[in-house]
Order: structure tokens, then C-alpha cells, then sequence
């Protein structure tokens, strides 16, 4: 963090903390939402890096050479990777955001050998969450609205604008994403899905498009995805149809399993009606271990799991028995899945 106290923007974050108004510091050089919405199209297709002013936000450098790393692939393996991530998981997301435009054209692209890495990445910035999250109020929920003006990143920097930021510029490149849903690579289409689902999608278009594959898709774990992202997407913006459908997939014996699991997790999360009793036989007869397990190939569940229990188990857990406490050894990294 040494470096950080010479970056400019912390003299914003400085004065944040003496009591200025965040409102004055809206549209400026340092709010990553206007810097985003600056960036010329013709910088993010050419890569033009230098034109990104990656220096004004934390470690803005080291995204920066990241994302150079893993464009041109000048070094071996997957340097370059994994930078985005571990800067989100670390609550340091304003450099990160500025990654999302490359990151998308680099997973666009059909013979770079780390899209699949790439397209990994997009996504961190859009969701301000922590990992074990599994509760029915939280596992969807974007809280770009709970940090908007109030919540900070552990840089001083305001949480909102980087999660707001990520996700304008996901909706923006939704015209180059939506087409990765139908990408012959499994991994491609999951991690499509999940980064579509923090788009704005006010006119349903991408929730079109989520169950536009889902008709044409075989593999039960990305049809899952799929119903997840859907879920997520109405979560953000509301839509009783949308609702009402993701019910009836888990109500749908001839569903595969995985999807009707799914479609129960997506559905708790999208009211509080109390979990009818044919939900909780269907959760009851479907969550196997072994498919748990299937099941932590999902972001979603991989995110809300835990170090002694995978994520399926702890949705379930945390959704239809809240009241029991969490598992012994949840937090050692070395206790097996369960």
C-alpha cells in the first residue's frame, strides 16, 4: 500500500475523509465511471493501452501491464491472469475495472490460447461480494447501491463507482459477448453467462438471449448457468414473468436435476415467499453430493462455497435452514469438500 499513498487519487480520498463531499469528485479525472465512458472504441478494439489512465487508480499499473501480458502473450503461461481477480477479492476494484473492455476482446477472440482465462476475469469488478455468500437476500443481490456514496474499497476509493463502472461497460459490450453463448467451448458459454447476467438489461434482451441457448443446450451444468443468470439478471431488474418461468423450472420433473436446483436457488432469491414444501422435497431428493460437487463447476456455487462445503450444499443450507450455524472448520483451507 506504500505505493498507493503517492497515487493521485489519494489526495480524493484524503479529502473524502476531512469530510468533502463525494458529489464534487463526480465526472472528474479520477471517477472511473467517467474515465470508462471516455475511453474511445477504437482504443479498446486496438488495444491502445496508452491511452488509459491506468496511473490514477490503485496498482493502475499493474493492470495495466497484465492486461498487456496476457494480450500479446509474450510471456509463458498464464501471466497476466488471475491479476483482476485477486485485486477484487482483495477490495481494490477501480484499476481492475479498466481490464473489462480488453479482457472482453481478448475472450472474443477464437485462437487466443487464455481466453477462456480472460473471460474469467471480466465479471470480478461487477460484483461486490464476499466469497461464502450463500443466503437468499445476498447470493444475487449486486450492491452497487448499498456502497454508492457510502461504502469504500480498502483503498480509500468508493466502491460504488467501481461496480457501477464494470458494469456499464459490460452492458456495453454485450453485442460482443452475447455471441460467446453459443462459443463450442463449455467454459466459454458458463462464463458468458455469468458475466451477462451483471449487464443492465432493461429491455430483456440478454435474458432473451440466456433462454434462447437454453433451448438449444444439451449439457445440463451450463443449462443451469443459464437459469442462474437469468435469476441473477431479474434480480437487478425486476420481471414477474421471468419470475414466475424460473419457477416453473423447478417445478418441471423433465428438467435435468441440475437445472431444477438451479432454478429452486434462483427462485428463493427472487421472493420471500416462504420455500413451499414440494421445493424442499424436490432440494431434498436432488442435491447428491456427487452433484454438489458437478455442480461447483457454476460460479455462482463456487463462489458461495466454502473450504469444507461446496457451494450447493451451503445455498442450501443457508436457504431453507438459516438457522443452523455454520459448519466446524468452515474457514480451514485444507478441510475437504463435503
Amino acid at each position: 500500500m506504500g505505493e498507493w499513498r503517492t497515487d493521485p487519487t489519494f489526495a480524493m480520498c484524503r479529502a473524502l475523509v476531512d469530510g468533502a463531499k463525494l458529489s464534487s469528485f463526480a465526472g472528474g479525472p479520477f471517477d472511473v465511471r467517467a474515465v470508462m465512458a471516455n475511453i474511445r472504441p477504437e482504443a479498446k478494439d486496438g488495444f491502445l493501452l496508452g491511452e488509459v489512465p491506468w496511473e490514477h487508480f490503485p496498482q493502475g499499473d499493474h493492470v495495466r501491464e497484465a492486461v498487456h501480458l496476457l494480450h500479446t502473450g509474450d510471456s509463458p503461461g498464464h501471466t497476466g491472469t488471475g491479476v483482476v481477480s485477486g485485486m477484487c477479492a482483495n477490495d481494490m476494484r477501480s484499476a481492475a475495472v479498466l481490464a473489462v473492455p480488453f479482457l472482453i476482446r481478448i475472450a472474443a477472440d477464437t485462437h487466443h490460447p487464455h481466453r477462456v482465462n480472460a473471460l474469467t476475469e471480466v465479471s470480478c469488478p461487477a460484483r461486490a461480494r464476499h466469497f461464502g455468500v450463500a443466503s437468499r437476500d445476498q447470493l444475487l443481490l449486486h450492491r452497487a447501491e448499498i456502497y454508492d456514496g457510502y461504502g469504500v474499497e480498502v483503498s480509500g476509493y468508493p466502491a460504488g463507482w467501481s461496480i457501477t463502472a464494470a458494469r456499464a461497460a459490460i452492458t456495453a459490450d454485450t453485442p460482443l459477448l452475447r455471441p460467446l453463448l453459443d462459443d463450442p467451448d463449455p467454459a466459454i458459454r458458463i462464463r458468458t453467462a455469468y458475466a451477462l447476467a451483471t449487464a443492465t438489461d432493461l429491455d430483456h434482451r440478454v435474458r432473451t438471449a440466456f433462454r434462447t441457448r437454453l433451448a438449444a443446450e444439451t449439457d445440463p451444468i451450463i443449462r443451469a448457468a443459464l437459469v442462474l443468470a437469468t435469476a441473477e439478471a431479474t434480480r437487478a431488474h425486476p420481471h414477474p414473468p421471468s419470475t414466475g418461468w424460473i419457477r416453473e423450472r423447478w417445478r418441471d420433473r423433465t428438467q435435468a436435476p441440475e437445472v431444477r436446483l438451479a432454478a429452486a436457488i434462483g427462485w428463493l432469491c427472487l421472493t420471500e415467499e416462504p420455500a413451499p414444501d414440494e421445493l424442499r422435497a424436490a432440494v431434498d431428493d436432488l442435491a447428491t453430493d456427487k452433484r454438489a460437487h458437478a455442480m461447483d463447476a457454476l460460479p455462482w456455487m463456487a463462489a458461495a462455497g466454502g473450504s469444507d462445503e461446496t457451494g450447493l450444499r451451503r445455498c442450501v443450507r443457508k436457504m431453507l435452514h438459516p438457522e443452523q450455524p455454520d459448519l466446524v472448520g468452515y474457514d480451514d483451507p485444507w478441510a475437504p469438500l463435503r
